[in-house]
């Protein structure tokens, strides 16, 4: 059975994409199924604007705080990679990696 205290964190790898549309390009890694429902009932009451759920995420080293979107097309949660994240972590596309988030 899932603590409380502990669905507010959430461990998993996954892996690095690109989505690209008319002039911007966009970095995310899509979050496994399982985690994208605990999260979506955990964070039920604190939704914002467009579905987004604010978190504090961690790669490797670098921390920062972001929201994580919901995409009907995977049918899970999104998490948007920044440029400074991915030179940091030296991320390339198509790599997984381990993510840490935590619920704000």
């Amino acid at each position: 059975m899932l603590d409380i205290t502990d669905a507010q964190q959430f461990e998993f790898r996954a892996t690095l994409w690109l989505w690209s549309g008319g002039k911007t390009s966009w970095h995310f890694i899509t979050l496994p199924k399982t985690e994208s429902e605990q999260i979506k009932f955990f964070a039920s009451g604190i939704k914002r604007g467009w579905g987004s759920v604010r978190v504090e995420a961690r790669i490797g080293g670098t921390s920062w705080k972001t929201s994580l979107f919901p995409s009907k097309q995977a049918d899970a949660y999104i998490l948007p990679i920044k440029a400074a994240v991915r030179n940091d972590e030296n991320m390339q596309l198509n790599q997984d990696y381990p993510v840490h988030l935590t619920l704000i």
